[in-house]
């Protein structure tokens, strides 16, 4: 694993912070507003490809994670951190590309 993270604190940070359900995150990005935002290469942006894979994994038992699987939460964590840690708008933070960035990592900062 590539992390310096152990599974117990990658796994705990990724409850804490994927709060969109595998359900919610797939409708999520079969949407326009998914799809407009983040760095594209290949016709797909780094964030909508890694929410395919979030669904994967949230629809995978904790026993069954491979170790690609629990290399990807750790980024997923460490990502969320940073896009978190830079704030976002002051002012319409629904419809922000901050915010749908965000959604396409599994986090909807508008969740409580």
């Amino acid at each position: 694993m590539s992390s310096s993270k152990s599974r117990t604190q990658i796994w705990d940070e990724w409850r804490d912070l994927v709060n969109m359900a595998p359900k919610e995150l797939s409708d999520w990005l079969e949407t326009d507003e998914s799809h407009s935002v983040g760095d594209c290469t290949d016709g797909e942006s780094t964030g909508h490809a890694s929410g395919r894979r979030i669904v994967e994994i949230k629809r995978t038992d904790k026993a069954d994670l491979s170790d690609d699987q629990w290399d990807h939460m750790a980024t997923v964590v460490g990502y969320i951190k940073r896009h978190l840690s830079q704030g976002g708008p002051d002012t319409g933070i629904e419809t922000s590309d901050w915010r749908y960035s965000l959604m396409n990592w599994g986090h909807d900062p508008c969740k409580s």
